[in-house]
C-alpha cells in the first residue's frame, strides 16, 4: 500500500528460495514480456466488492489526453457515475497510474454474466444521461481497451 511496503515485499521474494524454485523458475520460460505499472485508487472512489460470488469482471483501460485529472477528471468521473447509476453493473474500483504510461485510468466492473453486461451496455447506450456524460468525457480520450476477466477459484474476487 506504499512504496516502502512494495520494496519490502520484493526483497522478501528475492530471498525466498521456495518461491524462486517452485514458481519463478517455472514461470520465467513462459514470459515473453512484462509490463509494470503502479496505480492508485482515485480519491473519489472506494474499493468495492461484488454483490455475490460468481460473475465476471470487465477491466477497462482508458488512455486519456495529457493533462491529468485536472483536465479530464470531472468529465471522466461523471461518465463513470452515469454508468453506475444505470444499475446494470457494479463498480469495483477506478485506478490512475502513478508510474508507467501516465494518464492511464483502469476501471474494474463486475457483472453477473457476459450476456448481462452486453444487455446493460446496450441499454446504457440508449440512456440520454449516459450518452451525454460519455460524450463530454470522450473529448479527452486517446484510446480504450476492454478485457473480460473470469476469476479462478483461487481469486479473492471469485
Amino acid at each position: 500500500d506504499n512504496f516502502a511496503h512494495r520494496t519490502a515485499v520484493r526483497q522478501a521474494l528475492a530471498n525466498d528460495k521456495d518461491w524462486q524454485g517452485k514458481f519463478l523458475s517455472a514461470a520465467l520460460p513462459l514470459i515473453e514480456k512484462q509490463h509494470n505499472e503502479v496505480a492508485y485508487l482515485v480519491p473519489w472512489c472506494q474499493l468495492g466488492k461484488p454483490p455475490k460470488e460468481g460473475g465476471v469482471y470487465e477491466w477497462v483501460t482508458f488512455q486519456m489526453r495529457p493533462g491529468g485529472p485536472a483536465l479530464w477528471g470531472e468529465a471522466f468521473r461523471a461518465a463513470i457515475n452515469a454508468h453506475v447509476n444505470t444499475g446494470y453493473t457494479k463498480l469495483i474500483g477506478v485506478f490512475h497510474t502513478e508510474y508507467g504510461l501516465l494518464n492511464t485510468v483502469h476501471v474494474l466492473w463486475w457483472n453477473e454474466s457476459p450476456d448481462h453486461r452486453a444487455a446493460g451496455r446496450h441499454s446504457a447506450h440508449e440512456d440520454a444521461r449516459v450518452v451525454a456524460a460519455v460524450r463530454d468525457s470522450v473529448r479527452f480520450l486517446e484510446s480504450q481497451q476492454n478485457a473480460l476477466l473470469i476469476p479462478l477459484q483461487c481469486s479473492p474476487l471469485k
